[in-house]
C-alpha cells in the first residue's frame, strides 16, 4: 500500500498554524514508524505494545494540552486534537491509552488535585515513568455512572474504599487509577496506588474489539486510601463528567484517523485490483463509495477544527463535543465497513488494517457515553426537554 500523505479535500491545512501542521506529521510518522509496522501482530496477540510508552513520552503526548510547568506540553486543543487523531489512524488501543493517561488521569489530577499531588504525579505521568487508569463505570452502571455503588467511609487517617469497577483501560498496567466513589453520598474522587491491601486489577480477556489494548476489573475490598490521596477538589458527579468530556474531545478527533486508514487502504485497494479488465476505483459503485468516505471525513474534519476553536477560546459547551463525538464515531464505523465491502474478501484479512479499525470501533462507539445517550444530551440541548429516564 503507497504510503500515506493525509486526507484534506478542502486544503484544511490552510486554516492550520505551522506549530500545528508540525505536530501532526511528527505524530504522522511516528505511527507510520513505530506503530503500523507492529500493530497487527500485537492485536493478534491481544497485548499492548509497551515498549511505545516511553517513545510517546518523549514526543510529549502524555497530557500534551496541560502546562510545561507539570510536564505537559502546552498545546492548544487542536494540536491535541490531531495528535490523537494520528494516533488513532494507528490503532483506537494505542489512542485509548494516551487518552486516558492525559484526559482521565492527568486532566483530573491537574483539576481537582493538591499542589503536593499535581508536583507529584503528572510529572510522572508525562515522562511515562509512572502509568494511570480511570475509574468510573461500574459492572451494573456505565450509562447511568450516578447510580455507583463505590463507597468511601471515613475512618482515622483516610478512607476505607469497598465496590468494583469495570472496562477500565489500562487497568492492570497502572500505577495509579483515579477513582470514583460516594462519600456520604456524595461522588469523591481519589487516588488509589498499586499495592495497596485489597486492590486488585484482573485483565478482562476474550475481547475481539481493542485488542490491542489493556482492559481491566478494578476491585475494592477494605482499601484502605490516606487523607493525602483524595482529590480535595473534586465534588459531585460533575467532576468525573467533567474528566469525560476531555476524553470525547479527544475520541471526536481520534476516530477520523480510522477513517483516513479505511479510506486510504480503500483507494489505494480499488486502484490495483482489477476486475473485469480495468481497477475497481473505475466502477460507479466503487466510487460513490470512495465519495462518500471523503465527503464525510471531510465534514468530520471541519466539525472538529471548530470544535478545538472553540475549546482553545474557551466558549466550548459539552453537548458540541457530544454531538462530534457521536457524530464521527457513527460514521467512522459505517465507513470502515463501507471499506470492507470495497477489499471484498481480502476485507477480513490483518494484511489490511480495515477490519481490525470496525472491530475497535465497535468499542469506541459505546464508551465514554453511547450513541444514544449523546443523542439524549444533544437533544435535550435544543428542546430544553430532558428525555432521560
Amino acid at each position: 500500500m503507497s504510503k500515506f500523505s493525509g486526507v484534506d479535500y478542502f486544503n484544511i491545512d490552510g486554516l492550520l498554524s505551522e506549530e500545528e501542521i508540525l505536530i501532526r506529521e511528527t505524530v504522522r510518522d511516528f505511527v507510520e514508524s513505530e506503530i503500523i509496522p507492529i500493530i497487527e501482530e500485537y492485536a493478534r496477540k491481544g497485548e499492548f505494545p509497551m515498549h511505545l510508552v516511553g517513545k510517546m513520552a518523549e514526543l510529549g503526548l502524555f497530557g500534551a494540552n496541560l502546562p510545561s510547568e507539570y510536564g505537559g506540553s502546552d498545546m492548544n486543543n487542536v494540536a491535541y486534537g490531531l495528535v490523537m487523531q494520528e494516533l488513532e489512524r494507528g490503532d483506537s488501543g494505542i489512542r485509548s491509552f494516551v487518552s486516558v493517561q492525559s484526559a482521565l488521569v492527568m486532566y483530573p489530577i491537574f483539576t481537582f488535585g493538591s499542589k503536593e499531588q499535581k508536583r507529584y504525579w503528572l510529572p510522572r505521568l508525562a515522562k511515562g515513568e509512572k502509568i494511570g487508569c480511570f475509574g468510573l463505570t461500574e459492572p451494573d452502571y456505565g450509562s447511568n455512572p450516578g447510580g455507583m455503588v463505590t463507597k468511601a467511609e471515613k475512618t482515622e487517617g483516610g478512607y476505607i474504599l469497598n465496590g468494583a469497577k469495570m472496562w477500565i483501560t489500562n487497568g492492570t498496567i497502572a500505577d495509579v487509577a483515579v477513582v470514583w466513589a460516594k462519600l456520604d453520598g456524595r461522588v469523591k474522587g481519589f487516588l488509589v496506588e498499586k499495592g495497596m491491601k485489597g486492590f486488585t486489577a484482573p485483565e478482562m480477556k476474550g475481547k475481539h474489539s481493542l485488542r490491542a489494548s489493556v482492559t481491566s476489573e478494578l476491585v475494592f475490598d477494605n482499601v484502605f486510601v490516606p487523607e493525602s490521596n483524595l482529590l480535595p477538589n473534586s465534588d459531585g458527579l460533575k467532576s468525573p463528567l467533567m474528566c469525560l468530556n476531555q476524553a470525547r474531545y479527544g475520541i471526536a478527533w481520534g476516530v477520523v484517523g480510522s477513517m483516513m486508514a479505511c479510506y486510504h487502504s480503500s483507494l489505494t485497494y480499488a486502484q490495483s485490483r482489477v476486475q473485469f479488465g480495468k481497477p475497481i476505483a473505475g466502477f460507479q459503485m466503487t466510487q460513490q463509495k470512495l465519495v462518500y468516505m471523503v465527503t464525510e471525513i471531510t465534514k468530520s474534519q471541519l466539525m472538529n477544527l471548530q470544535l478545538g476553536r472553540l475549546k482553545d477560546s474557551g466558549q466550548l459547551r459539552f453537548q458540541q463535543v457530544s454531538m462530534a463525538k457521536r457524530n464521527n464515531c457513527d460514521i467512522a464505523l459505517d465507513i470502515a465497513r463501507v471499506a470492507r465491502e470495497i477489499h471484498g474478501a481480502n476485507g477480513i484479512l490483518d494484511e489490511y488494517p480495515v477490519m481490525r479499525h470496525a472491530a475497535n470501533l465497535e468499542s469506541v462507539k459505546t464508551y465514554e457515553g453511547t450513541h444514544e445517550m449523546h443523542t439524549l444530551i444533544v437533544g435535550e440541548d435544543i428542546t430544553g426537554l430532558p428525555a432521560f429516564n
